[in-house]
Order: structure tokens, then sequence, then C-alpha cells
């Protein structure tokens, strides 16, 4: 479940959408203006807004419909000169001039937003495509455990952020699991996100034991930082670097994040919390926000992070789910700017299995912000199912 902070836009009718019944409703406006002209005599002389159609069309049609609608306004225009006796007055000519040149202006806006709509929509597919690269859809199942996941950006014209998670079999019927934040927005924390990911599966790979994952992390990640920041200039004529590298604190990046260790037996869990959101967990039918047992330093902030992390203990009864999510999810604000009360709203959800309790609390969180998010927001759902 992968969407973006305007994706609930109420969407048009089916028959709003059509081609042909779009360019029905300019048609029979201009048959409606040109039936209200000649019943209004020489006294009512609307031409001037059979002109206009051809301009409001190039907000939605193409541009052939367009340059077909701007032709029909001329016997139109010519009908209603001749009921209202204006055929033979200096003015006929001007009105004809006038609906040529919004008819070639509508047209050619309409050219140039369809083209705007082609890149857009080739911009959009580049960022899904780039999304589910980064963000690999996590499994249904792992182990003993159910999993759901959800990511919405901010950015309505996008669909990825800095916002991030990912998960890790390590074997045995263990599992890790990540969620972070990057500090920043823009394709600069796209790329700090990446980075983060493919150290957390390197980290995976090498059994990394929980304690070591903030030290490993923040050495790795500092390490890309530095190589980024140290690459060459762009040549003259070239596209820019991402404008992380062009900034001089580039290298004060960081990332917040919490890293999750379930146990074989799914009894425990293990959690190392740098700066991020507490997880919450759901057992029967109470919300328990896990807070840190001791502050942590985010991930990219070099000497500052230790080697070796607290790691606080929980344990997981069958059923029991635990949520991990990003401050977009908690500083949501509504129009009178409050918060979003996530523990009060899962009260309400505790006997959700994950998909449906992402579903609903998506829904809900874009229904509190009016649709509209401030933040991006990433969601991950586990539950143990025996």
């Amino acid at each position: 479940m992968v969407t973006s902070g305007s994706t609930d836009e109420p969407r048009l009718p089916r028959l709003a959408r059509s081609p042909k019944a779009r360019l029905a409703f300019p048609l029979l406006l201009l048959a409606l203006l040109l039936g209200i002209d000649l019943a209004g005599g020489a006294q009512l002389r609307i031409g001037g807004l059979m002109v206009a159609v051809p301009a409001v069309c190039a907000s939605f049609l193409a541009p052939g419909p367009v340059a077909l609608v701007a032709f029909a306004a001329f016997p139109c225009l010519a009908l209603a000169a001749e009921g209202n006796g204006q055929m033979d007055t200096l003015n006929f000519p001007v009105t004809l001039a006038t609906a040529a040149l919004v008819g070639v202006a509508s047209v050619m806006a309409a050219r140039v937003r369809r083209r705007r709509e082609r890149e857009l929509a080739q911009s959009r597919w580049v960022a899904g495509v780039t999304q589910r690269a980064l963000l690999r859809p996590l499994p249904d199942r792992l182990g003993r455990f159910a999993i759901a996941s959800t990511y919405m950006a901010a950015d309505q014209e996008a669909a990825i952020g800095g916002d991030l998670y990912a998960t890790a079999d390590l074997g045995s019927g263990r599992i890790r699991l990540l969620v972070g934040d990057v500090q920043g927005k823009g394709l600069a924390a796209v790329e700090v996100a990446s980075m983060l990911i493919a150290a957390f599966r390197r980290a995976a790979r090498h059994h990394t034991p929980l304690r070591a994952m903030p030290g490993f992390l923040d050495r790795n990640l500092r390490e890309d930082l530095t190589d980024l920041a140290d690459a060459p200039p762009p040549q003259p004529g070239t596209d820019p670097e991402p404008e992380a590298a062009e900034s001089p604190d580039f290298l004060e990046r960081f990332v917040t994040a919490a890293m999750v260790d379930v146990a074989a037996d799914g009894d425990s869990i293990e959690i190392v919390n740098c700066g991020h959101p507490a997880p919450i967990l759901l057992h029967q039918d109470t919300v328990l926000a896990l807070e840190p047992g001791q502050p942590a330093i985010p991930l990219g902030l070099g000497d500052l992070t230790p080697e070796a992390q607290h790691i606080d203990c929980y344990d997981l009864a069958v059923g029991d789910v635990l949520l991990l999510y990003t401050d977009g999810v908690i500083e949501a604000r509504d129009d009178l700017g409050t918060f979003y009360p996530l523990a009060e709203r899962l009260a309400g959800w505790t006997g959700l299995p994950p998909h449906d309790l992402l579903s609903v609390l998506t829904a809900d969180l874009l229904q509190h912000v009016g649709r509209r998010l401030g933040d991006d927001v990433a969601i991950v759902a586990v539950q143990r199912m025996s």
C-alpha cells in the first residue's frame, strides 16, 4: 500500500471523464448561448460569451476538440448577428477577428497543457519506479508474523520522500524491522534514505547485532555522505547535482530511526530507538507507547553516536500488534492546528489485523488533515500470529 497524500481527492463521475461528453458540453453551451442571444433580440447580445467558450475548453479538452469548438463558434456568431441585425455593422468583423484570435490561442494553450500533463505523468511514473526500487514491498507474512506497510508522500506531485522502512530475515525465525525519517526533503532526502536502507541490508547480511546497529549504520551513512560531498562539481551545461551536495551543511544531515529485533519464538522484541517517535504496542485493549529507556541520538551525527546503544525489551503475546511510524503521523494538524491523536484513535482499533488497521488509520489521518499532508508518512504494522 503505497499512496500519495493527494490520492483521495474526489474523482469526477465516469460521464464527465468521457471525451465525447467533454466535447458535447461546450457545443451545447454554444447552442444555449445562441438561443439566449436570439431570444433577447437587440437588447441582449452575448456574442462575447460565445467567443470565450473555446478559451474555457482549453483547460480540459485536447487541441483537436478545442479547434472544433472554435470553428463551431463562427456560425453561432453569424446566426446571432443575423438575428439581431448586426451583420452589416462594423462591429461584426471585429467580433469574428476576436473569435479567430481566441480560437488560435486556445488551441495553443491546450497543446501546452497536454504536453505538461504528459511530462507530469512521466515524472510520476519515474517517481513510482524509484519508490518501488527504494522501498521494496514488505512481505505480507514473515515467519509467524503478519506485516503491512504504507507510505504517503506529502508532495502531491511526487510519490516518494525521505521516510523509509525495511525488513530483514536474520534466519532461524528472527526478523529485524527499520522505520526511519531523513532530515530534510526533496531528492537529497531520498538519496540519504537509499544510503541508509542499503547499509541496513548490509548489516543484516553480516549478522550485525542490534546493539551495534546504530554505530554500523552511522559509520556507513557518514562515509556515503562524505563520498557524495566530495564528488566533483557538475560540468557547465549539465544538470546540477542534488540540492544536498550543494548545501554547506550536507554532512550534518541525520536520520531518526527505530529498529526492532523479534525473537525466533516471537515471545519478545528488542528495540533500539535513535531519536524516533516511540513505537506503539497494541495488546488486547491497551495502547502502550514503547518509550526508550535512555535517550538516543539520531543516525549520521558522527562521534555523538556511541558504538552501542541501549536496548529496550518487551514481551509480545499472540495477537499483539506493533506499530512503527514516522513523525508525519503525530505531527499532522487539522484546520484548527490540532495534532492527530494517534494513541486515542488506536484505542478503538485494537482488534484489527495489520492491513485493516493501516487502511482505517490512513483514511482517518487524511480526513483529519483535510486530505493534504504536511509531511511524508511511513507506517509499518506487525502482528504476532502464533
